[in-house]
């Protein structure tokens, strides 16, 4: 006798995400990136509309890489992850470099 499953596979409702848990992924996908020193003070603001979330990152960033770069691979990284994660769309990603991190001065 085959085993019946508890879940309905015609199930339609509707998952919902709390802001804390969108600006978590986001905030992962943000310090998966090699350059990112840290999150700046404000760290992770979205604004969720309809099925987009709309994103501004403050971050802090190695002195030893291109700031243009490592803003982009976050849009791209916080964008794939967002999509993948959850079932909203991503809509403007801002990333604002608030500071340089100084690195290889331990020796000085």
């Amino acid at each position: 006798m085959p085993l019946k499953s508890r879940y309905n596979a015609n199930f339609t409702g509707d998952v919902t995400y709390g802001n804390k848990v969108v600006e978590g992924i986001i905030e992962l996908a943000v310090k998966e990136i090699n350059g990112i020193s840290s999150l700046s003070g404000k760290g992770v603001k979205c604004e969720i509309v309809g099925e987009k979330v709309n994103v501004e990152v403050f971050v802090n960033v190695l002195n030893t890489v291109s700031c243009p770069d490592v803003a982009f691979r976050v849009q791209e990284n916080v964008k794939k992850t967002l999509e993948s994660m959850t079932s909203y769309k991503a809509g403007s990603i801002d990333v604002n470099v608030c500071d340089l991190a100084i690195c290889g001065l331990e020796n000085a």
